[in-house]
């Protein structure tokens, strides 16, 4: 797939992360990941980003991440594109991003560095690394310590054919707005905020339409209806699945730092597709939060 093609893939439906599987004693469980994929990927998802942030890409080691992808790209073939997380430290990065381009993969998600603060010459000097590295697409991740301006986007755009979509992990409206109008359709954009169901009307709004969605792991009828109604513009149905399920859930969520995944995890586990625990620092949910959960993914009726 060469770097266009991925990018109309990201303008084209709903993209979820899955989470990677562990066993009992945290290590990377491959039959029952293939399991997983091959259950999420006939719903619908335009594509699927393997080892994402979802996919704990922080807590997995060099020697385990090309093995992970590979199984997606295996499994997926012929079903859903796969797009590989990468990130960490710039060579780290290349590693990942080499890695998953020979393991078939379509593209890349390049997450942030992680710790280390940098100006925009160094941030954009990472992004290029990585991009002049590989032959397929990137995606750059904007979050954390990886907040990249207009111009810098434009540069990078400029010197980097291979640089087709931008995901956004911050929710700073204005600068959203902005990049956008540098930018236009250079890019094809992706609202990427944890449980991004709750800003995805407001995305659409400033022309970022297509989102990613982290309950499509253990809601994903409900995740593409949720979809279905911000496309069509049913505000109804947006506004009763908000109430209904998506507010409480986000109540759960923010009870403990590191919930995004962990939680998402535990809705995995109560709907019968076990993903296994977090990694360390990652803490799981306790037994009185997973039937909270438990109470609200059943009120959304089967799967």
């Amino acid at each position: 797939m060469n770097p266009q093609e991925l990018k109309s893939i990201m303008g084209s439906g709903l993209l979820s992360f899955p989470l990677t599987d562990f066993d009992a004693n945290g290590d990377f469980n491959k039959s029952s990941y293939e399991k997983r994929l091959e259950w999420l990927a006939p719903y619908g998802a335009s594509a699927l980003f393997a080892a994402g942030g979802t996919g704990e890409f922080f807590s997995l080691t060099g020697d385990e991440y090309p093995g992970i992808i590979k199984t997606a790209v295996d499994t997926c073939r012929g079903v859903v594109p796969i797009i590989a997380g990468a990130g960490g430290p710039t060579r780290f990065a290349i590693q990942c991003a080499q890695a998953a381009e020979k393991a078939g993969a379509h593209g890349i998600l390049l997450l942030p560095h992680y710790l280390t603060e940098a100006g925009q010459e160094g941030l954009a000097a990472h992004v290029e690394a990585v991009c002049k590295s590989v032959k397929f697409g990137v995606i750059v991740y904007n979050r954390a310590t990886s907040r990249l301006s207009p111009d810098s986007l434009a540069g990078l755009a400029e010197r980097n054919p291979n640089l087709v979509g931008f995901k956004d992990g911050i929710g700073d409206i204005e600068a959203m707005v902005a990049i956008y109008q540098k930018m236009g359709d250079r890019f094809a954009y992706l609202g990427g905020l944890p449980t991004a169901e709750v800003y995805a009307a407001a995305y659409k709004a400033m022309g970022t339409p297509v989102y990613s969605s982290a309950v499509f792991n253990f809601i994903p009828k409900t995740a593409v209806q949720f979809y279905e109604a911000v496309r069509d513009d049913d505000m109804a149905t947006q506004h009763r699945l908000l109430k209904n399920f998506f507010m409480p859930y986000l109540e759960l969520r923010n009870r403990t730092p590191g919930y995004a995944v962990s939680i998402v995890k535990a809705g995995a586990k109560i709907v019968g597709h076990d993903a296994g625990p977090v990694r360390a620092p990652l803490t799981d949910l306790k037994p009185a939060e997973m039937e909270q959960l438990k109470a609200l993914i059943d009120a959304l009726g089967p799967q």
